[in-house]
């Protein structure tokens, strides 16, 4: 393809915002990276000597004046409110966490502090685990099995692998913060979403923020337009829900070595804005943000605030798929 060629592809507003900012036409601008984590929180003092606690890397901070939690390679920000953040309805932020260097060492540790842990169910009545590695390993690539699997897995006798997995603990807000391990270092890993069509986000996320696309786990086909839209498989386990999870279809993609991996929205009920929610919203930072302005507006994106003044810097927000919020931070 000539670039003559490649010029007629892009729309007139976006040619000329780029030309503007000194960018080559027919290059895509880089993809973000991962700037913070947006929380509500009534304390956020007790939040952050929660986080300080519990995950080593991790320190208290000051951003813009107030106090933050600078993680090794991230950070999380708060917004002081004034009554407990909601956690209901759903929105598309369903959890975030770390990877860990021994996560067996972690659990003891969190056990001997009284650190809150939650039980994640095994399909079997009132039981339970805390990491998943202790009960029976997933199933045809995924992190889970069926009932049918779980009978399966008994029938042939397959036990608990034991060792690492990934658990929960119950934050001071409310949040679930999921510990995993064993990585050579502990750091800031994930936030777990829910989408109300996963592989459609997918694309979403590659068209608009240009983002690498994480590899699936199982046997989730290519998206495209014609196929993103694929129906709920059935609920396994372990869950942190007693009843189980739906683990397909899923997808996932990456910024800055922080991943945003995707789930299809548990029920029926649509999922609901992030905003004033306990995660908020989800920070990403760009080099060039008059460019990116120009290019998400000439696609039709939702934008939800317009560029405005962000620490010594300035940012604008837009909205995704499922209605998380995004915001877009000027890192020079």
């Amino acid at each position: 393809m000539t670039t003559k060629i490649r010029l007629v592809l892009l729309s007139a507003p976006l040619l000329a915002a780029l030309a503007q900012f000194g960018i080559a036409q027919d290059a895509p601008l880089p993809p973000p990276g991962f700037h913070h984590l947006h929380l509500n929180s009534v304390d956020p003092e007790a939040s952050i000597a929660f986080y300080t606690k519990n995950f080593k890397t991790t320190q208290r901070a000051m951003f813009d004046g107030k106090p933050a939690l600078k993680a090794l390679n991230v950070w999380i920000l708060y917004n002081k409110v004034s009554s407990p953040p909601a956690l209901t309805p759903q929105t598309a932020i369903w959890h975030y966490g770390w990877n860990v260097p021994d996560e067996r060492a972690y659990y003891a540790n969190y056990k001997a502090m009284g650190t809150k842990l939650l039980p994640l169910w095994t399909g079997e009545g009132d039981n339970y685990v805390i990491v998943s590695s202790d009960t029976w390993p997933g199933a045809a690539g995924t992190l889970g099995r069926t009932k049918e699997q779980i009978q399966e897995a008994k029938a042939q006798g397959i036990q608990p692998r034991g060792g690492a997995g990934f658990g929960y603990l119950g934050g001071p807000d409310g949040e679930m913060i999921e510990f995993a391990g064993n990585t050579p270092t502990e750091y800031f890993n994930h936030v777990h979403m829910y989408q109300d069509d996963p592989l459609c986000a997918v694309l979403w996320y590659q068209k608009h923020l240009n983002a690498p696309v994480r590899a699936g786990r199982g046997n989730e086909p290519q998206p495209t337009e014609e196929n993103c839209k694929v129906a709920r498989s059935e609920k396994s386990w372990p869950s942190l829900e007693k009843d189980g999870m739906y683990r397909a279809p899923g997808g996932g993609v990456s910024f800055g070595g922080v991943a945003m991996n995707w789930y299809v929205r548990p029920g029926d009920t649509p999922l609901v804005s992030t905003l004033g929610h306990q995660a908020d919203h989800i920070a990403l930072s760009v080099a060039n943000l008059d460019a990116w302005l120009a290019k998400l507006k000439s696609e039709g994106v939702k934008i939800l605030k317009e560029p405005y003044k962000f620490a010594d810097t300035r940012a604008f927000m837009i909205e995704g798929p499922s209605k998380e919020a995004l915001e877009l931070v000027e890192v020079k």
